[in-house]
């Protein structure tokens, strides 16, 4: 049992909350007090109130976010309900900005901003008997050179299971409209030698995955080398995971990018649009032909595995405005190219646009944009399973030359629209459609719609699949391929030169 407890609805099962573990962190004398708890939201409802209750808590704290607001709305209303006498206490990006688009009148307190304070001075209250009077707190700006890291928080479960986050810095310089870090005021840092002392003990435990959620990684260069060079330094694999700007790669930084292995490095590319007029409208700084240059070169010349966005309704972006970024951006790179559809979160900018454009956006989470002057509504929802689409085969990997298929003779853009509705005639779905259910799909487009010779259709869809060790070549291309490979032979033949390179 525990006096006070700290509860995550994650998107996933793998994903971890950093934020309760900086609670939990800073909860001073409290701390032995208090433990985490967290949950996916494929959990049911009652499932996760039956599990908080069982830890007979006198607080409940809950991180609320985009993804979880209305399932923690219903955990709220529930808890509320059968045990009145405990204090829910609410905090995250959900409820941190006003308006508050979702009711959570049955929550005791909300802490607007970052709680590693406000939250202990509130249960410190609580726990000691005092009346709070003030339902909305607003943070106490913390020091980031001050608070207590999270790190040793996460669990050796969490080590071997799940993301571990981590972080050097909060806030960003840039101010684009629809973000929620253009608030922030400027950029924070953390002490850069603590921070690297933290990452050595998650290293000593095991951790070989860092997935950071700083918003600009290659903001400081300085910092950003002394990072890499912490990880230079080690001989295991490791996987990590920044968030940069496309624009600022000076020389240093390049030289150091190319000294990292492959599948070691994950670098997440922030472009949103490349149509100047529509980058001034959102505030959103880039030199365009800088970030060309800087995404050819990541490209060439070192082993970053690059994921680069695309935002969808823009104010005053068209369709061939977006079509032209994706043909252009295609040109560009050849990595996965994530394709976001424009959201209107409270605490934003981006509302000065809504009577200029006739911007109408969904009033529910995660508040996506529905129809402007330039795109209605029914476009929208092509769009949207143009991007749905997108995802399965172009960003999964899994038909890495296949693909290519689909916009032979025309623009990236026009091919995969016409087979975005072609594909959603026969599924009238974007969602649990099998490898084998798409393969077969794009294999019936390419050679009933557009026209390809089967056996060569076949062939690459093979040569596609049987990249992934352990998977089944369809049925149904057995009898246009040229070449089936005897897939048990095959993977043993990797295991053994895998065996002699170990062994080299």
């Amino acid at each position: 049992m525990s006096d006070i407890l700290l509860v995550g609805v994650n998107s996933r099962y793998s994903h971890t909350s950093l934020g309760l573990r900086y609670l939990k962190a800073n909860l001073e004398e409290l701390k032995d007090k208090s433990q985490i708890l967290e949950f996916s939201i494929n959990e049911n409802e009652d499932s996760i109130v039956e599990n908080i209750l069982l830890k007979n808590p006198k607080i409940v704290g809950i991180g609320v976010y985009i993804w979880n607001a209305m399932q923690v709305k219903k955990i709220v209303d529930i808890l509320k309900v059968v045990t009145p006498d405990i204090k829910i206490v609410l905090g995250g990006p959900e409820v941190s900005h006003l308006p508050l688009r979702v009711d959570f009148e049955n929550a005791d307190f909300i802490i607007q901003g970052e709680g590693e304070v406000s939250f202990y001075h509130l249960c410190k209250s609580l726990l000691s008997g005092k009346e709070v009077t003030q339902r909305v707190i607003r943070a106490i700006m913390p020091d980031t050179k001050k608070i207590k890291l999270p790190y040793g928080e996460y669990t050796s479960h969490d080590i071997e299971h799940r993301l571990i986050y981590v972080e050097a810095s909060r806030g960003c310089p840039f101010e684009c409209e629809f973000c929620l870090s253009a608030i922030d005021e400027r950029v924070r840092y953390f002490g850069l030698d603590e921070v690297l002392s933290e990452f050595e003990k998650l290293w000593d435990r095991g951790v070989r995955g860092f997935k950071f959620i700083d918003r600009t990684f290659n903001l400081n260069i300085a910092y950003a080398n002394k990072i890499m060079d912490f990880f230079l330094s080690k001989d295991e694999p490791y996987s990590l995971h920044f968030e940069v700007v496309p624009d600022n790669f000076p020389s240093r930084l390049k030289e150091k990018l190319k000294l990292f292995p492959p599948h070691s490095l994950q670098l997440e590319i922030g472009i949103q649009s490349l149509n100047e007029e529509i980058l001034a409208n959102i505030n959103r700084q880039m030199n365009i032909q800088k970030a060309r240059e800087n995404i050819a070169f990541l490209e060439k010349e070192t082993n970053a595995h690059l994921h680069v966005d695309l935002i969808i309704g823009l104010p005053g972006e068209s369709i061939e405005s977006f079509a032209k970024n994706l043909n252009l951006l295609k040109e560009i790179t050849n990595s996965e190219i994530q394709l976001g559809v424009l959201k209107k979160l409270s605490g934003t900018t981006i509302s000065r646009w809504d009577k200029k454009y006739n911007m109408i956006y969904s009033k529910t989470p995660p508040y996506e944009i529905l129809q402007n002057d330039f795109i209605n509504y029914l476009e929208l929802q092509k769009l949207k399973r143009f991007a749905r689409f997108w995802d399965l085969v172009y960003n999964s990997g899994n038909f890495h030359k296949t693909k290519d298929f689909i916009w032979q003779d025309s623009t990236v853009y026009d091919g995969f629209y016409h087979f975005s509705e072609w594909i959603y005639s026969q599924t009238l779905s974007t969602w649990q459609i099998s490898l084998m259910r798409l393969s077969e799909l794009l294999f019936n487009y390419l050679t009933n719609e557009k026209g390809f010779d089967k056996t060569l259709v076949a062939d690459t869809i093979v040569e596609d699949i049987i990249k992934v060790e352990g998977r089944k070549v369809p049925g149904f291309l057995r009898e246009f391929a040229t070449h089936i490979p005897n897939l048990k032979n095959l993977y043993l033949d990797k295991a053994r030169k895998r065996q002699v390179l170990r062994d080299v």
